[in-house]
């Protein structure tokens, strides 16, 4: 019988898509884009079919992350902050862990930024500053800091919303104090193991890469950009112009990255505008950052653009609009979509409205090019703006606003 259940297992037709873990704020290279394949190019009148719908999350702003089967994120329920994860294909809840005090403000409660999962650990950063590891399985804690007390920082005006990195054993994140502005904590004990002076917290993540083979951190800060060591949190560039000193919030986006140089793209909103920055190293530890090019026309609110085959797209203020990365020219403008963010998988971006509509874009130069389009369903809207960003995982399209996740099917079988 073994036997026979074998070979009719090796007669089914393998899956069209070839799935991808969404392991962190992002997605696996912490630039919206999935390398999944095998998914719809177009999509039925009415969307994608609806695989599940899971409530109970709680108040917030956090997305998801996607790993190793499950589904993992913050919430606020009963004044409560908690870690909860979820199975990736039913949306049952598997295990909720409380993360300290709920946060609370006029334009939202509950907690922004999204867990990072790293060798079956999960690193959460919640709104009033607790960073927690946890075991992914479980929810069981391994260890606990309160960055904001620890360093003497303070909260930001809207709560902290960043997603940390974890990266060579270490947890590089913003504690927002003028003493340790930025900080690598030991990923297996929390503690601290390198503290750079810096400065308040931003609402932007950081952004990893390799300089000349060196690791290096941009961090974008609530004054300024600036590049650190990670070795040893040696300060080695800032930037203050792309700043808007009220709220920066989208990720820096590594444009190139070969030999001893790489470029950055920063953007912030509030009228402020976006820079090219070339970041080279100067072969003996050090680095310089030159700005190609300043422009007013990618202005980064919430959601951080996506860039694909030399295009930067995203919403510029309120409006969709493609970008030349090399010039900073506009290819175009659209107000098909309201605001909102965007995530890249296999030819095409998700668009999700911070009124919950739900947009598939072929990305073009020559303007905007829809290929499908639905609403999030009464009984599943909050009420409040869809800030939560799409996330692409193992065929499935997860959208979250606030106590609902809901998971739809978008591979092409």
């Amino acid at each position: 019988m073994r036997f026979a259940a074998l070979a009719a297992l090796l007669c089914l037709p393998w899956p069209a898509s070839a799935g991808e873990d969404w392991p962190q704020w992002r997605g696996p290279n912490r630039d919206g884009v999935s390398r999944e394949t095998g998914l719809l190019q177009s999509w039925p009148d009415g969307g994608p079919r609806l695989v599940f719908r899971a409530d109970g999350l709680g108040a917030g702003y956090s997305t998801v992350s996607v790993a190793d089967g499950r589904i993992h994120t913050l919430g606020m329920l009963s004044g409560r902050e908690w870690v909860i994860t979820l199975d990736a294909e039913t949306g049952a809840q598997l295990w909720a862990t409380p993360h300290g005090e709920g946060y609370r403000d006029g334009r939202g409660d509950g907690p922004r930024g999204v867990p990072t999962v790293v060798g079956g650990r999960v690193f959460a950063l919640g709104a009033r500053g607790q960073l927690t590891a946890l075991d992914a399985a479980s929810g069981q804690i391994v260890w606990t800091v309160n960055l904001l007390q620890q360093f003497g920082g303070r909260n930001i005006s809207w709560g902290i919303s960043e997603s940390p990195v974890v990266q060579g054993g270490r947890v590089l994140v913003s504690p927002g104090s003028r003493r340790v502005g930025f900080a690598a904590l030991d990923a297996e004990t929390g503690e601290l193991v390198w503290g750079t002076e810096g400065d308040e917290a931003g609402y932007a993540s950081p952004l990893p890469l390799d300089l000349a083979g060196a690791p290096h951190i941009v961090f974008f800060s609530g004054e300024r950009a600036a590049g650190v060591r990670a070795e040893d949190g040696a300060l080695l560039w800032s930037y203050r112009r792309a700043s808007n000193r009220t709220a920066n919030i989208a990720t820096p986006i590594l444009v190139s990255n070969r030999g001893g140089a790489a470029e950055i793209f920063l953007s912030s909103d509030y009228g402020t505008g976006g820079a090219l920055l070339e970041l080279r190293s100067d072969g003996a530890g050090g680095v310089t950052a030159t700005e190609k090019y300043f422009t007013r026309n990618m202005r980064a609110h919430h959601a951080t653009p996506v860039l694909h085959e030399g295009v930067l797209y995203g919403f510029s203020g309120s409006i969709f609009s493609a970008l030349d990365i090399e010039t900073g020219a506009l290819f175009w403008r659209d107000r098909s979509i309201r605001k909102g963010s965007l995530t890249f998988a296999d030819n095409r971006l998700y668009v999700f409205s911070e009124r919950g509509d739900v947009a598939l874009v072929e990305p073009s130069r020559a303007g905007y090019e829809q290929r499908g389009r639905f609403e999030l369903r009464q009984r599943d809207r909050s009420g409040e703006n869809t800030w939560s960003h799409p996330v692409v995982a193992n065929g499935f399209l997860y959208l979250r606003d606030q106590d609902v996740l809901v998971a739809y099917d978008v591979s092409d079988r």
